[in-house]
């Protein structure tokens, strides 16, 4: 049965393919000759073919959506890597809406009281058949609590599993021929690209994954101004279910209707600049989903605008080390410091350590320095990250996945920003805070912390050496004597740290404060060593 499942599948992807002809797209490429002479071997192309005015992006487009939802959940993941992809085609894949019909509310009351271990009537006191939205994962129903409280509750689309695992087999089966057969296929990594997706369209059938994000994001929000995040209903929430609170606010896109409440549309421009800078630089923890159907804007008070989140199935994080050299790539950019921005790739491991430097600075300059000729007002801050990476990819950078959801987050964020303030200046109003951020970074008492949370790592570093090196020499803790093998190597080692630490403090005086602090932890370690007794 799952052979002529499969076959089936196949099947019908051919019939889409040949529909929209994408085939032509395919024998556009320069072939190998084997492969090119497949072109006359295939019936359909010896049949008349309709005129069509579409370009490659439409039909590649056309050919997703008439391929199902999984499909275009795929092309919607692939028009984020605007590193990898021609124009055009990214271009078209933007485009790809994400509204499917909704499966019957039967099965879906069927499901939540299966997941519930409960009737609907026990756990709520009403509950709509109709579905507020349907998407190609899951659909969403307004209910309410027997305590009154107005929810919607989330539900996955049943049997999706064996869907998506068929789609997920036939993609990696597409991904490794092109990859085998075309040179732009092995650049573009399309066996990455359907990787990433795999894992991002299984996080996205996980619901409590879902609700720890939302509660996270709120919590790190909590009391703030600028952005709202739904309650979750914890008691409610199962992997294939998921109850949050009911908001009511205006869809973001909605022009008409913030101009009718009067909304302070600079102001709330600004503040989803911020609210990015926030959650990049202070949480480490951001929504990278944020396309206008998951941001609605209160009402409440018009003249101080609050953003409202949801869907929090995708975050992205980053590393200290990731923030600390975007941070510094920012700067250096809007300085013009092409050397340092080169020179911070290479530190970073963005970019091979082999690199050339003059090389590389040359190559960023070419693409920075037609932008920087406009006001900065007019200048894409997410366009200009694209035309890095496409410049770094020809110096062999991976463009790691939460730099990718960076990068998408950041052109959602900016396009919809000047969406409702044309004249936002993104660099003017996301310089300060980045600056404020940086000298945090070197404040006295960010400064402590990070002295309190390395020596308290000390004596379990120690610990642990001490144990690995009885280990090593056969000899267990209560055995050792003053003087014995073992000894005799921790005190080497105390020795050792300590002069790596003061070697290391000395060449550290030129670099920014913070990298001093590994010295601190190899004197302290050595030191602890020496005088343990």
């Amino acid at each position: 049965m799952k052979l002529l499942a499969a076959t089936r599948r196949l099947l019908c992807i051919l019939l889409v393919i040949i529909r929209y002809r994408l085939d032509d797209i395919i024998f556009a490429l320069p072939l190998p000759w084997w492969l090119d002479i497949t072109r006359y071997l295939l019936p359909w192309r010896w049949l008349p073919r309709p005129r069509s005015s579409l370009s490659r992006g439409a039909r590649l487009r056309l050919t997703l959506e008439g391929l199902g939802p999984i499909f275009v959940k795929f092309g919607q993941l692939l028009s984020t890597r605007r590193d990898l992809l021609p124009a055009d085609i990214a271009d078209e894949l933007t485009l790809l809406q994400d509204q499917v019909p909704p499966f019957d509310s039967v099965r879906a009351k069927a499901l939540i009281e299966r997941q519930l271990n409960a009737r609907i009537v026990e756990v709520f006191a009403s509950f709509e058949d109709r579905p507020l939205a349907s998407a190609s994962v899951a659909q969403v129903h307004a209910a309410r609590l027997h305590g009154g409280e107005d929810v919607v509750v989330k539900v996955v689309r049943p049997g999706l599993q064996q869907i998506i695992d068929q789609d997920l087999a036939w993609l990696y089966l597409l991904a490794r021929m092109a990859e085998k057969a075309f040179r732009e296929a092995r650049r573009l990594h399309l066996v990455e690209v359907v990787d990433d997706y795999a894992k991002t369209i299984h996080d996205e059938l996980d619901l409590l994954r879902e609700a720890a994000n939302a509660s996270q994001l709120r919590r790190n929000f909590e009391n703030s101004p600028m952005l709202y995040v739904p309650q979750i209903y914890w008691d409610y929430c199962r992997p294939q279910v998921l109850v949050m609170e009911r908001i009511y606010g205006i869809p973001v896109t909605d022009l008409a209707a913030l101009g009718k409440q009067h909304i302070d549309m600079k102001l709330l421009a600004e503040r989803g600049v911020e609210i990015f800078f926030t959650q990049v630089f202070r949480d480490s923890f951001f929504h990278a989903d944020m396309h206008p159907g998951n941001i609605f804007v209160s009402p409440e008070q018009p003249w101080n605008p609050r953003y409202i989140a949801i869907d929090c199935g995708i975050v992205g994080s980053l590393t200290p080390e990731d923030q600390d050299y975007l941070a510094r790539n920012l700067m250096a950019f809007f300085k013009r410091d092409y050397r340092k921005v080169a020179q911070l790739h290479i530190d970073s491991g963005w970019v091979p350590a082999e690199t050339r430097v003059n090389e590389f600075e040359a190559a960023i300059r070419t693409v920075c320095e037609p932008i920087f000729e406009k006001p900065l007002k007019d200048i894409s801050f997410g366009q200009l990250l694209v035309r890095l990476f496409q410049v770094a990819r020809r110096f062999n950078m991976e463009v790691q996945p939460q730099l990718v959801l960076l990068q998408k987050t950041l052109l959602n964020i900016e396009g919809l920003g000047r969406q409702l303030y044309p004249e936002l200046d993104l660099w003017n109003t996301g310089k300060p805070y980045l600056e404020r951020w940086m000298r945090e970074r070197l404040s006295p008492r960010r400064l402590l912390q990070s002295v309190q949370s390395q020596a308290e790592q000390i004596p379990h570093l120690a610990s642990m050496t001490r144990d690995l090196l009885e280990q090593m020499s056969g000899k267990s803790q209560t055995s050792a004597r003053p003087g014995s093998r073992s000894e005799r190597l921790l005190t080497l080692l105390g020795t050792l740290l300590v002069s790596a630490g003061a070697i290391w403090a000395s060449q550290a005086a030129a670099s920014p404060l913070h990298s001093v602090w590994p010295a601190g932890l190899l004197l302290a370690s050595g030191l602890y060593i020496v005088l343990r007794r």
